[in-house]
């Protein structure tokens, strides 16, 4: 499995994992965060979607799906700054901002791999 795979590989299993606590444990995960808990099934439905995004990425990873790889980067910094807007307009608490920026990290991991091997390609050519 090549760099860039493994980077959402995982991501995908954070992905997986943050699904399941917002599907099975939404407020504890609410909690661990000061962010108010919720009898809404929103929660439980943002879970569902989570989770089967990181499956997605799980599947990109074994097929080695380079085009996924780097639409990833992309969407995972337009989550950190659609977050960000949120917060500033005072529709979400401002924590919420952390797991944008959990998304772009993983995303400046991805293209970071996918450069350094572009790099090595190049050389070897």
């Amino acid at each position: 499995m090549s760099r860039p795979a493994l980077t959402l590989k995982w991501f995908g299993c954070y992905l997986m994992l943050l699904g399941l606590a917002l599907m099975l444990l939404p407020n504890l995960l609410l909690g661990l965060f000061h962010i108010a808990a919720t009898s809404e099934v929103w929660i439980r439905i943002v879970g569902v979607l989570a989770f089967n995004i990181g499956v997605y990425y799980l599947a990109a990873a074994r097929s080695e799906s380079r085009p996924l790889f780097l639409a990833s980067v992309y969407t995972r910094t337009l989550v950190l700054a659609s977050f960000a807007i949120f917060a500033l307009l005072q529709l979400c608490e401002p924590i919420v901002v952390l797991f944008g920026a959990v998304d772009f990290c993983g995303g400046l991991w991805t293209l970071h791999a996918l450069r350094t091997e572009n790099r090595a390609r190049a050389i070897r050519n």
